[in-house]
């Protein structure tokens, strides 16, 4: 395992008010299988002992991708067996059926209403496996389209039952921790294609940035929060 990384993702939940030692809750790892979710899932089992909470992980099949969606979850349900963490795996037709040409928007909403229902079933807070680069993204997407302090914000380390541990980490400390600790990861075909705006952003916006500055992403990330303080500061005048 990575220690460093370890060290910046404990040092961020604590920094942010994620986690608190010593205080019981019942946290759901969002895996999907990919590596950023995996890296979350190992981060979360190893600082477990810290923290004192209860973990499991949940799965979301969409049904969108057949077969390829069909061999993520038989990873994650292989793997979190095998790390002895309780998975809890939701298929699309428990809530509703995909409409006609349902894409990334309908998928994340129907993610968020399977979460919505694991807190109503007495899971206190659910982790996702937002990163840096997720952060550069959604600000510059939402730059692109026009916004203001509140959306320069970003993604925030915790809204409501949603803790977002990664945000310290890129995309590339996560692949780099789950190398180190042997552990496999899935990639969803989709994120290849230029069909969504945010597959376009991640595929060429961000690279081009990152050949200017090898830190783009982290420093875009950066902006959010600062982002978020000056709102904030605003707000109580």
């Amino acid at each position: 395992m990575d220690a460093a990384i370890l060290a910046r993702v404990e040092d961020f939940c604590i920094r942010e008010g994620l986690l608190q030692p010593g205080a019981p809750q019942h946290l759901a790892a969002a895996v999907s299988g990919g590596a950023d979710s995996m890296a979350l899932l190992l981060l979360l089992r190893q600082l477990q002992p810290r923290f004192g909470y209860t973990l499991s992980a949940c799965h979301v099949n969409h049904g969108l991708r057949g077969q390829s969606a069909d061999r993520d979850e038989a990873f994650v349900r292989v793997e979190c067996a095998r790390l002895g963490v309780p998975l809890r795996v939701f298929h699309a037709a428990e809530l509703a059926s995909p409409p006609a040409h349902a894409g990334e928007d309908w998928a994340r909403r129907l993610r968020y209403a399977c979460f919505a229902r694991l807190c109503g079933e007495g899971i206190d807070v659910v982790a996702t496996a937002h990163t840096a680069n997720d952060q550069a993204e959604t600000l510059l997407l939402r730059l692109a389209r026009g916004t203001g302090l509140h959306g320069a914000a970003g993604i925030r380390p915790k809204r409501g039952c949603y803790l977002r541990p990664l945000l310290a980490l890129t995309r590339q400390d996560t692949e780099s921790f789950c190398r180190a600790a042997g552990q496999a990861w899935v990639t969803d075909e989709t994120n290849a294609t230029d069909a969504y705006a945010r597959n376009r952003v991640r595929r060429a916006a961000l690279p081009a940035l990152q050949s200017t500055n090898g830190a783009a992403a982290e420093n875009l990330a950066r902006f959010c929060e600062k982002a978020a303080r000056a709102g904030a500061y605003f707000a109580r005048k």
